[in-house]
């Protein structure tokens, strides 16, 4: 098995979703993540606070900066993640898809650069 990431890409502009649909939003990613769970896909899920609440450390001269705010400003930011393990890219590519039904919001799948070895 190897572990891939599904990052949910978070719109920084437009509105909100209302408090029932995002409830019923909220429903969906927890009955997306049982899924995930009964079929031994599931490694780690969390949601991001925005990035205004980030902290950005950074080597500079021997020392390391820290400051407040993100890293870049953007159009879209990494809203929360999902870490999974799948046979291949084709199957996580699949529960991309149903990650994306899910949040209602686009899903980036990424391999990890070294396959686990389950």
């Amino acid at each position: 098995m190897k572990y891939y990431l599904l990052s949910v890409i978070q719109p920084s502009e437009g509105e909100p979703p209302s408090a029932e649909a995002l409830a019923a939003i909220m429903h969906n990613v927890e009955t997306f993540h049982e899924e995930l769970r009964e079929a031994g896909a599931w490694v780690f899920a969390g949601g991001l606070q925005g990035p205004e609440k980030a902290t950005v450390l950074r080597p500079e001269g021997g020392e390391v900066l820290i400051t407040d705010g993100p890293y870049a400003e953007g159009k879209e930011y990494l809203g929360g993640l999902c870490l999974i393990k799948a046979p291949d890219l084709d199957a996580a590519l699949e529960w991309g898809r149903k990650a994306t039904r899910a949040t209602t919001l686009p899903i980036e799948v990424r391999p990890f650069m070294h396959p686990a070895e389950d």
